[in-house]
């Protein structure tokens, strides 16, 4: 009979093969690492992006060397728009006379709603592969949905039929 035989799984083959691929190109990388460290080093290349808001330095080289500057280049950023972003909410309406929050009910309401809604998916691409089940070898989740329902009913059942036993014995043993 087929039970001693084991199944082979596609994704777990797929991911050794990967895993085989990145070794294999990671021996590569080594190997010209390597090469590149017997050779001589060539000429040092400058990039010619210039910080925001800088002129760019003129063609001509400049008879005295300048000092290579070490402090980070900072951006302006509108910290305006940030702020009227994120204070939306603390406005004088939001808080009573004795300078305490007012209760929001709406705000309460959606964050209990988050709650119960998982996070936002950083793939859902992927998510609508698995849920219609067209990865081969999965099973798609509307199955594996039916079936966590089912098994979360019958134990539901299982435990009420016990509570009803256990209650009628409680009844007869007092009556």
């Amino acid at each position: 009979m087929g039970w001693s035989k084991k199944q082979n799984d596609p994704i777990s083959d797929r991911a050794r093969a990967l895993n085989d691929q990145i070794a294999a190109l990671e021996a590569q990388i080594k190997q010209l690492d390597s090469k590149l460290g017997e050779q001589k080093p060539g000429p040092r290349l400058r990039s010619t992006a210039v910080p925001h808001g800088s002129a760019p330095h003129s063609a001509t080289p400049s008879p005295t060397p300048q000092p290579k500057s070490t402090e980070p280049i900072f951006e302006d950023v509108d910290q305006k728009r940030l702020k009227e972003r994120n204070g939306n909410d603390s406005t004088p309406e939001h808080y009573n006379e004795l300078g305490m929050r007012k209760y929001d009910l709406a705000a309460l309401i959606e964050r209990i709603k988050n709650q119960f809604r998982g996070p936002s998916t950083a793939n859902p691409k992927l998510v609508n592969y698995l849920a219609a089940g067209s990865i081969q070898g999965l099973r798609p989740l509307r199955y594996e949905k039916r079936v966590a329902r089912n098994r979360f009913l019958l134990f539901f059942g299982l435990l009420f039929l016990a509570m009803v036993g256990i209650l009628a014995m409680v009844a007869k043993h007092h009556l």
